[in-house]
């Protein structure tokens, strides 16, 4: 195919993005750029009855936050617009009247009554060629009666009329030639009069034909539509211009048994969407990546090599350098275990890889969070907080936790590490080391670091339990960098005040 690349995500403003669609507009994304393309979002709001407000604008918000840029589209406007199918109907009525005029489509009129009947009355009922004459449509009655039906207003829906025995190849650029037998295939329903909009076959078809798309990038669950959109593009006498497609593996459960869900995403503990998502209908709150704390690089990182890969063993990638790499030659054709701990790994060696002074600034709202007044610290001392510590944490939020005492006093001491490092001349020994840190000439840890451990040596006393309890007045509990790193930080007056507060307050 020689022609410009164009692809499109189409995603349905039935709820919040998945994280599923997610990769898919990504894939769409790093293949259209990869080939000097354009990325065409278009919404799908075809169902009205599962319209739910805010969706539109969470799918937008989400994508501008991952870093998706999108071409053309509602927001952006475009040549080829609308970019919403509900203000796309005279189009597609224009393009039902063709197939009905040419004879590739008919009316039915069937009450969903009987409908069900014929579903009740025939095991593995099918709309088709050994059915349809015995049904309410078109094709099997008089043409006076069609006139009048239409003409009282009865309901009805524009079916496509399925030729059968034949076989449908199907090519697909990840699985190759796919054949399907048209026996197979019901006489979809195209269009439906009582709300005047097509369905998702035929509004796709011609959307997709009309915005000149040259690569159809979706879900594997849309394999088994493909034939009957081939057929659509050959009873339109559109073949020359259908576009390539690709069905994507699905992504699984995290154990790999059945597809990701949001109840997987609850029972284990990590988000199924992108964004924080507020269900207008019942309230309810789902966590989203983004409140979480991963980085949106991390999340594009992480989502990209779920069903491909680099073909080399890269695995930390810019988006530049992802769309420089991308190939369908590297997709794999079966589905992609979610491993969520994966993802987490990601956040953590992108925010290692950041600047200490940007991870302060994200430090900052959390410490306020905590009730610190960050304008008695500088950013200077937040941003080397974070240095000493962020190689332990997976998230901003684990600054907290890490940090906490570079900013407030313990004011409770572990029992765990009292019981194995708080002896009975442990406060004997901490006012010793109390008069040492006072005659320090520097409290630099360069330099306070060998004066200590000298004394300590010369003194004869345990290394092991006069640093972990030196470190246990200042931290609360034996954790954290450096004790020396710690002390230079907060300075020898704090340093002093919580080792003499220590002193009170731990009982051996």
């Amino acid at each position: 195919m020689n022609r410009k690349v164009r692809v499109r995500f189409a995603p349905s403003p039935t709820g919040p993005l998945h994280i599923g669609g997610v990769r898919t507009a990504l894939y769409n994304y790093l293949f259209a750029r990869r080939h000097g393309g354009d990325m065409i979002l278009r919404i799908e709001d075809t169902d009205s009855h599962r319209f739910v407000p805010g969706a539109e604008a969470y799918i937008n918000e989400a994508l501008a936050w991952l870093g998706i840029k999108i071409d053309e589209g509602v927001k952006e406007g475009g040549a080829y617009g609308p970019y919403k199918q509900s203000e796309r109907r005279d189009i597609y009525r224009e393009h039902v009247k063709m197939l009905l005029d040419a004879g590739k489509a008919y009316i039915a009129f069937d009450t969903p009554e009987e409908l069900e009947a014929a579903r009740a009355a025939k095991p593995n009922f099918q709309y088709d060629a050994s059915t349809r004459m015995s049904m309410r449509n078109s094709l099997s009655l008089p043409a006076r009666e069609v006139e009048k039906l239409i003409a009282d207003g009865t309901p009805y829906v524009v079916r496509f009329l399925i030729e059968p025995g034949r076989d449908v190849e199907v090519n697909d650029l990840l699985r190759g030639k796919v054949v399907i037998n048209s026996s197979i295939l019901d006489d979809k329903v195209l269009y439906k009069s009582a709300d005047d909009l097509p369905t998702y076959h035929l509004a796709n078809i011609v959307d997709d034909h009309l915005m000149e798309v040259s690569h159809v990038i979706r879900g594997e669950e849309w394999l088994p539509s493909a034939p009957l959109h081939y057929l659509l593009y050959e009873a339109f006498d559109w073949s020359d211009t259908r576009p390539e497609f690709v069905h994507l593996p699905l992504l699984l459960k995290p154990d790999g048994k059945g597809k990701l869900s949001k109840r997987d995403g609850d029972r284990l503990g990590f988000p199924v969407f992108p964004l924080e998502w507020h269900d207008p209908a019942s309230g309810a709150v789902s966590t989203g990546y983004r409140e979480s704390g991963y980085l949106p690089e991390a999340v594009i990182n992480f989502l990209a090599l779920l069903g491909w890969n680099p073909g080399d063993d890269s695995e930390i990638m810019s988006m530049d350098e992802l769309i420089e790499k991308f190939s369908f030659d590297h997709c794999s054709r079966s589905g992609a275990k979610f491993a969520f701990d994966k993802g987490r790994w990601f956040n953590h060696e992108y925010l290692q890889k950041m600047d200490d002074a940007e991870l302060a600034e994200l430090f900052i709202p959390v410490l306020k969070d905590h009730g610190v007044d960050t304008d008695k610290f500088s950013k200077e001392y937040i941003t080397r907080v974070v240095s000493l510590v962020k190689n332990r944490i997976n998230f901003v939020a684990d600054l907290w936790d890490q940090a906490r005492f570079f900013f407030v006093a313990p004011t409770g001491y572990s029992e765990k590490d009292i019981k194995k490092r708080w002896k009975e001349d442990t406060p004997e020994i901490m006012a010793e080391l109390i008069e040492q840190l006072k005659a320090l000439p520097s409290f630099e840890a360069s330099e306070a670091e060998p004066v200590i451990l000298a004394w300590v040596a010369d003194k004869g006393y345990h290394l092991g339990n006069v640093m972990n309890a030196f470190r246990l007045t200042l931290v609360g509990e034996c954790k954290g960098p450096h004790i020396f790193d710690i002390t230079e930080l907060i300075g020898r007056d704090e340093t002093i005040a919580r080792i003499e507060r220590g002193i009170n307050a731990i009982k051996a």
